[in-house]
């Protein structure tokens, strides 16, 4: 339930900053991974950022939401991903990559409004 409902959040992140103007830009934008490689993706925001969460989607899948950060560096495994909210981007680093990190990886930002951070302090309750 934890993954779902923090996917079903981004979602509405996504639509809340495309309303807002907020323009999010995603480096490399097409990587080919090699099994034993290590890469690093990065998204730079437009405007400020008060939440940064990473997805990925296999082909013909929802999305799964590897991360949700407010601040510093998170790890889960192989995966590692950092959000800097004064300077506007956030990282994911992939170590030793393998078949399964293969996908589509979205990045999406959140501005701070009360109801957003009611989520923010419910999602973190669930991490």
């Amino acid at each position: 339930m934890q993954r779902r409902l923090g996917a079903l959040l981004g979602l509405l992140w996504v639509q809340v900053c495309w309303v807002r103007g907020q323009q999010v830009e995603q480096s490399p934008s097409a990587l080919s991974l090699q099994e034993g490689t290590s890469h690093t993706l990065t998204c730079n925001f437009s405007t400020t950022i008060y939440n940064v969460q990473w997805f990925r989607q296999h082909p013909g899948s929802g999305l799964i939401n590897l991360f949700f950060l407010t601040s510093g560096t998170k790890q889960e495994g192989r995966l590692k991903a950092t959000v800097d909210s004064k300077e506007r981007y956030s990282t994911l680093h992939i170590s030793t990559s393998q078949l399964e990190d293969s996908g589509t990886y979205f990045c999406a930002a959140g501005a701070q409004s009360s109801a957003q951070f009611i989520m923010t302090q419910l999602l973190n309750k669930f991490s």
